[in-house]
């Protein structure tokens, strides 16, 4: 028999939320770890926040909306938004009820950046990664590192002398063949030929902090940053994450930094690919107690021959296959940050808002992990 396809005029609904969402669901598992890991950062939402002055967005519900977002690779704060405007499981899931207001963009914008400016990106990782079923995930011996570009949200056509330097050609005279600025309207074409730029005498005038970067021979160079990820090698999750200004030595910097604040055990072994491969930086881990297991990058041409500094002594062992073979499961974190957690060009300005995307975007990797590994663990 056909069914009725006549709207029903019932006003009001009296099945709650909670019941709405799959028992299996997912979220489940993300939230209840999310949750656990807000309870433990209310101190410091009670430190930023003043106790005077009107209510803003809970903190709490801020970054579970946040993590939403970037889980569904929601572009603006209007699309998020919207999305939770209608959508119930994204209400459930940030904690707002069925008749609660939705915040307005620029309100829910404004709110995200106070937290930005504050470290409480990386709170919430360290505290997703200390939650007790997720502790046991981790190994605390073996990790790898690397390190990619991220696109800053600058135009090339925003690289201008800095403020003392010269001129150049071309600097001054934004004109193409097309005709001159005033014909072209609000995004005028410019020619680039013949000027000279670089980090030391130009910057953006959109972002100051993104720096003109390539990443190797014959590529383009662009305005980006650099995130740098250490991932530990049991399951792949990400347990730390730095962001800086692009330059040819910021992984090694980064790497050593991240791996410095690690708890010291004895057998700790570093995995990295062959960018990795120098004197300095193998020396640096050696004295720290921790095993190189860097890719080595050793070739021999008319020109030059070039030694690699990792020898026998450590690529004997088995252990150092097992490294090199596990630490290409890192690409996977850069893979889905880039294609579906929006960092393939982020969408904030300044070296602190940046870090703390990257750092959000890490944790969300994490969670999408945690409902098949903490069901393989029970």
């Amino acid at each position: 028999m056909r069914g009725d396809d006549r709207r029903s005029g019932s006003l009001f609904s009296y099945v709650d939320l909670e019941q709405r969402v799959p028992s299996d669901h997912p979220l489940r598992v993300i939230r209840t770890v999310v949750d656990d890991a807000l309870q433990e950062l209310s101190p410091t939402f009670s430190e930023i926040y003043s106790k005077r002055g009107r209510p803003s967005i809970p903190p709490e519900r801020l970054l579970r909306a946040l993590l939403l977002q970037i889980l569904h690779g929601l572009r603006s704060e209007r699309q998020m938004m919207e999305r939770l405007e209608f959508d119930l499981l994204f209400r459930w899931f940030v904690g707002l009820g069925i008749d609660d207001p939705v915040w307005h963009s620029t309100v829910y914008a404004k709110n995200r950046d106070r937290l930005f400016e504050s470290d409480v990106a990386e709170r919430l990782l360290n505290a997703v990664l200390d939650h007790p079923k997720v502790k046991p995930l981790l190994s605390g011996e073996h990790f790898s590192v690397d390190g990619s570009l991220i696109d800053a949200w600058a135009s090339m056509k925003s690289f201008h002398p800095r403020e003392g330097q010269g001129g150049g050609s071309g600097d001054d005279d934004d004109q193409s063949s097309g005709g001159s600025n005033r014909d072209q309207g609000r995004n005028p074409s410019r020619n680039f030929r013949g000027e000279r730029r670089s980090n030391q005498t130009h910057a953006s005038t959109t972002d100051p902090d993104a720096r003109l970067f390539r990443k190797g021979p014959g590529k383009e160079a662009r305005l980006a940053y650099m995130g740098h990820v250490l991932m530990e090698n049991c399951n792949g999750l990400v347990v730390s994450t730095r962001t800086t200004r692009a330059h040819g030595s910021a992984e090694r910097m980064a790497a050593l930094e991240m791996v410095a604040d690690l708890p010291t055990r004895a057998g700790q072994t570093l995995a990295a690919d062959k960018g990795f491969d120098t004197g300095d930086f193998v020396m640096e881990l050696r004295e720290m107690g921790i095993t190189p297991h860097v890719a080595q990058n050793s070739y021999v041409t008319d020109k030059a021959r070039r030694r690699s500094a990792i020898d026998r002594r450590t690529t004997r062992h088995p252990g150092y296959t097992v490294s090199q073979r596990v630490r290409k499961r890192i690409e996977e974190v850069f893979g889905w940050a880039k294609s579906a957690g929006g960092l393939h060009q982020v969408h904030h300005r300044g070296l602190n808002r940046v870090g703390a995307q990257v750092t959000l975007a890490a944790t969300t990797y994490n969670l999408i992990r945690l409902p098949k590994l903490i069901g393989g663990a029970a």
